[in-house]
C-alpha cells in the first residue's frame, strides 16, 4: 500500500523566497527516489508564506528509505529557523476503499 501524506508549514515574514529555493531544491532530490511517486509542493494563493506539500511513496519501506536519504536533515535543520513552527506539521493520509 502506498504511504501518502501532507506537510504543512509557515514561512516566518520575510523568508519566503528563502524557504521556496530551499524546498525546489528539496524537491528535485526527493523526486529522484525510486520510491517517490510524488513531491509536490505548492503555496497558498490567499497567504504565500503558508507552505503545503503532498508526497506519495510506493510503500512504507520507500517513505523509511526517503527519511534516511543524507540531504533530508541538512533541509530540516536550513528550514527550521525560517518557519514559524518547530517542525512541518505531518497529516499523514489512508486512500477511501
Amino acid at each position: 500500500m502506498t504511504k501518502t501524506l501532507f506537510a504543512e508549514f509557515t514561512a516566518r515574514e520575510g523568508t519566503e523566497d528563502e524557504v521556496a529555493r530551499l524546498l525546489r531544491e528539496y524537491a528535485e532530490k526527493v523526486r529522484e527516489e525510486e520510491g517517490n511517486l510524488a513531491f509536490d509542493a505548492y503555496t497558498k494563493a490567499a497567504d504565500p508564506r503558508a507552505f503545503w506539500i503532498f508526497e506519495v511513496y510506493r510503500d512504507e519501506d520507500a517513505f523509511q528509505a526517503h527519511l534516511k536519504q543524507p540531504y533530508g536533515a541538512p533541509f530540516n535543520a536550513a528550514l527550521t529557523p525560517l518557519i514559524e513552527e518547530d517542525a512541518s506539521v505531518l497529516t499523514f493520509l489512508d486512500p477511501l476503499t
